[in-house]
């Protein structure tokens, strides 16, 4: 009896756009310029806080924990801009019809788009662990600070990027888009610019807490600033784990509501 060779198995449709979506943004050089300007900006900073006479009263934890922070910080950001840009530039560029007409679910479509804009903050991690070698030598926390940059990293890069993904499937412009994410953005790194009195007592570290950016760069302080175990300030994580998987999960369900035009426009 002859035998029937089982059909191969096909890719499933994410990965398929995400493999589309992840040419597009490195090989079209998105992705390269964005990573560029990013090493120039940490480049700046590591030679300040290595160099600088102004800025030598910092301890090398410290100049450590605040090249970790600014690396989650604008990789996020970066992570978020893709993101806002994946739906609503499409539907600016007149692709997304084409796009929609592709053999795939809408909610693969847009987690394909979410796993190619996850990619720049991969990108951004690898590119600061140099850094941090650099200025963390002879302290011995190098390794645990590129861990934790990766893992708070992680969870804001994703929350915000699934914020601006919702943001960019509602709206039809892609300034919209961009400019409502980055507001919100600027809403949550605005508390780190208050003062240190108004930052202490009940209200202060509730809303901290609460906030997922600044619990997490918290988080990222007590580590790498005060020498902390991991487990002891863990519950600093609770809002950006929290924030990172429910906005994912709405994401999902929303993605397939995913049309030519926007929510307002229906």
């Amino acid at each position: 009896m002859t035998a029937i060779a089982a059909p191969a198995r096909s890719p499933a449709g994410w990965s398929v756009v995400a493999g589309r979506e992840l040419r597009d943004l490195w090989a079209g050089g998105r992705a390269l310029t964005l990573s560029t300007v990013y090493s120039l900006f940490l480049s700046i900073v590591v030679y300040l806080l290595a160099s600088s006479t102004n800025l030598n009263f910092l301890e090398q934890r410290e100049s450590v924990t605040l090249t970790a922070q600014l690396a989650i910080a604008v990789g996020a950001l970066l992570a978020m801009i893709l993101a806002a840009d994946a739906i609503s530039g499409e539907r600016e560029r007149s692709t997304l019809e084409a796009t929609l007409l592709s053999p795939v679910s809408r909610r693969a479509l847009v987690l394909g788009k979410l796993v190619a804009a996850f990619s720049i903050w991969v990108a951004a991690w690898v590119i600061v662990i140099p850094y941090i070698w650099f200025l963390g030598r002879g302290v011995d926390i190098v390794w645990e600070a590129i861990a934790c940059t990766f893992v708070v990293g992680t969870l804001l890069a994703a929350g915000l990027m699934a914020f601006a993904m919702l943001v960019s499937i509602a709206v039809d412009s892609n300034r919209a888009s961009l400019s409502v994410s980055l507001l919100v953005l600027l809403a949550l790194l605005a508390p780190t610019q208050l003062p240190s009195s108004a930052q202490s007592g009940w209200a202060g570290e509730s809303l901290y807490r609460l906030n997922p950016v600044t619990a997490g760069e918290h988080y990222v302080g007590k580590l790498l600033t005060n020498g902390h175990d991991w487990t002891q300030d863990l519950d600093w994580l609770v809002s950006p784990a929290i924030a990172a998987v429910a906005l994912l999960v709405l994401t999902a369900v929303m993605a397939s509501s995913l049309t030519l035009t926007g929510w307002r426009e229906r």
